[in-house]
């Protein structure tokens, strides 16, 4: 606590390091955490993870989307969301998620550059819009933003596809398992559901990620994990398609339902315990419509069963919490 402190002391008396310190935080606040060294830790884990996988443009794009989105929030009235990193995450997000899924030209760094300025203005938008209800942005402003960016991308020559889901009607998926838990990765699934929220399957990326989670809040660390279980139980009892289960695509929102309601929102107890085992429950099954939805136009959900799900749970929660916390 004292080195944090100490650091944020001299991060205030410099422009460039109070700059690199609320980027830290941008990144950190993907998984709503205030920390600049969870946000180092974070982008250790993408860098890890993106250059596992040949793609070490999500690995900048990350940077870059996150310091623009930074930059374009210094001078927006709330100075103190700004400091906290709270306009830089939807960035981060959307510099992770374009290269992951379009080729990486000048143009795709372009609409990096913009994506992350707009992501600002619509957490802004979105902000005023549910502060009726009290209730976060979360992810919505990234999600908005990539989606428009995917859809224009089957139009525009200059932005070139790589691997956005190939559209398909939907249909019943036929499961031919005569054992539910035959083909499961326990262990290997629980740790990718917690590194695709940065859109990567990675067992190093995974611990970078829960160990920047245990330096700002160690309930955080243990709800993602915990988060990312129940749901690759959950997809499996329903019988989803066990590729996408052992990868952690059935559970990368669910971690982030769970982080929110369990220990960002709420102050951890056995009452907020299953109000969260309820929404990571119910997020799982907002993933499966939401594929089910999205398959026509042939781009991913993203985190907007997250962000749905919360939603929705949020909205209740001073009525449902008698210690609620805003």
């Amino acid at each position: 606590m004292q080195a944090a402190s100490k650091w944020s002391k001299i991060a205030d008396g410099n422009v460039v390091l109070e700059f690199i310190d609320v980027t830290l935080r941008g990144c950190a606040q993907v998984m709503f955490q205030n920390n600049p060294l969870t946000g180092l830790l974070f982008f250790a884990a993408i860098f890890v993870g993106a250059f596992a996988e040949g793609l070490p443009a999500v690995a900048f794009g990350s940077v870059l989307g996150t310091a623009v989105a930074t930059f374009t929030g210094i001078h927006l009235k709330d100075r103190k969301s700004w400091k906290a990193g709270l306009y830089g995450y939807n960035g981060c997000l959307v510099g992770v998620a374009l290269p992951t899924f379009l080729e990486a030209t000048p143009i795709l760094w372009l609409c990096i550059i913009l994506g992350s300025v707009v992501s600002v203005i619509v957490t802004i938008c979105i902000a005023d819009i549910l502060k009726t209800w009290k209730v976060a942005a979360l992810t919505a402003p990234f999600v908005l933003v990539t989606w428009t960016m995917f859809l224009a991308s089957y139009a525009f020559g200059g932005m070139n596809i790589t691997t956005l889901p190939v559209p398909n009607l939907p249909h019943d998926l036929i499961a031919h398992n005569s054992n539910l838990f035959d083909g499961i990765h326990w262990l290997d699934g629980t740790f990718y559901g917690i590194s695709e929220v940065f859109l990567f399957s990675s067992v190093i990326g995974s611990v970078l990620l829960l160990a920047g989670l245990a330096v700002s809040s160690l309930w955080a660390a243990v709800f993602a994990f915990c988060g990312s279980l129940l749901a690759i139980l959950v997809a499996t009892v329903l019988q989803a398609e066990h590729s996408n289960i052992n990868n952690g695509l059935y559970a990368f929102s669910a971690v982030l339902t769970a982080i929110a309601l369990g220990s960002t929102f709420n102050k951890p107890s056995w009452r907020v315990l299953i109000y969260t085992l309820i929404g990571v429950i119910f997020t799982v099954f907002v993933q499966g419509a939401l594929n089910t939805v999205l398959a026509p136009v042939g781009i991913p959900t993203l985190t907007m069963p997250f962000v749905l799900a919360s939603w929705l749970f949020l909205v209740p929660n001073k009525d449902v919490m008698p210690a609620h916390r805003q």
